[in-house]
């Protein structure tokens, strides 16, 4: 059950201003979430445009058939990664779409649902699947996973500078027993921080997005789709891409810059898109986001 988070999405009227500009086009959302920007878009455009929503949460496909049910003949709802979305397209003979959307990382709703062990602001179990059907846990992570290479994912996924000390004590005390919940976790990570000074977030912040990223595969992920996006855009489409932490932006930042560097695509954001103040005071988890545009030049 998706609790009611009063979910909304970000930088929703810049998307939508961006991809109305074709109302009668087809547009490809792949990660559809609660399904804010593709309702907002079908609004605003009358239901005139078709969109092809991904997502690989299904609670969140069940939550948007019904979202969206007033719009039904203009979408179809796909259970995919966006890593294969060339596949879903394939299947329904859709050669070229007229925009894409990217929304990265975790959804509001998913880290609201405290079972599924995304925060540490529930007791709950270490699972962090964005796709229920995958085998791969937080849980499997955190207690199978050498010191290493435990180390090393916090550090390079969580940009965690005390990332050696707190595998050194993951490891240790899963010796004595396994790590099952986040507030488990969340206590161990808090005893390798210095008890003394300020600290601006929570101690077991950056490891969570870590752990996270890694067992969803989230920049493996938006690379492989990135490699691939500029055969399925049409001359003169968008591709729209929101992140929420460096290590996201940093890959869209150096994608776009090679295809701009190449002809392939006009830069519509020569610096990326941040909330505004009126949507900041609204909803704190915008303060993050970024997004980035690029249109497809006529001629590949």
């Amino acid at each position: 059950m998706w609790p009611d988070s009063g979910h909304q999405s970000v930088l929703l009227n810049e998307v939508v201003d961006l991809l109305k500009e074709k109302p009668d086009g087809i547009f490809l959302d792949c990660t559809l979430g609660r399904a804010g920007h593709s309702s907002a878009l079908l609004k605003a455009t009358q239901g005139k445009c078709r969109i092809i929503g991904l997502d690989q949460d299904q609670e969140a496909l069940k939550k948007c058939e019904e979202i969206l049910a007033p719009y039904k003949d203009s979408v179809i709802l796909k259970h995919a990664n966006f890593a294969v979305f060339d596949k879903v397209l394939n299947e329904l003979n859709i050669d070229m779409v007229d925009g894409v959307l990217f929304d990265l990382g975790v959804s509001s709703n998913q880290l609201d649902e405290a079972e599924r062990g995304f925060s540490f602001r529930f007791d709950s179990d270490l699972d962090m699947r964005m796709d229920r059907t995958q085998e791969l846990t937080a849980a499997d992570v955190v207690n199978l996973w050498d010191e290493k290479k435990l180390a090393d994912l916090i550090y390079n996924y969580g940009e965690e500078r005390y990332s050696r000390r707190i595998a050194r004590i993951i490891v240790e005390a899963r010796g004595r027993k396994p790590i099952s919940t986040t507030l488990e976790l969340a206590g161990l990570i808090e005893r390798a921080y210095p008890r003394r000074g300020y600290h601006r977030i929570h101690p077991a912040t950056r490891t969570f997005q870590a752990l996270r990223i890694a067992v969803n595969r989230e920049l493996e992920v938006l690379e492989t789709a990135l490699s691939k996006v500029l055969n399925y855009v049409c001359p003169g489409g968008l591709i729209c891409i929101i992140a929420f932490h460096s290590l996201e932006d940093r890959i869209v930042k150096h994608t776009f810059r090679e295809w701009k560097k190449e002809g392939l695509v006009t830069l519509l954001t020569k610096k990326p898109l941040c909330a505004g103040e009126n949507e900041l005071k609204g909803n704190k988890r915008s303060r993050s986001a970024k997004m980035r545009v690029a249109k497809r030049s006529l001629q590949l």
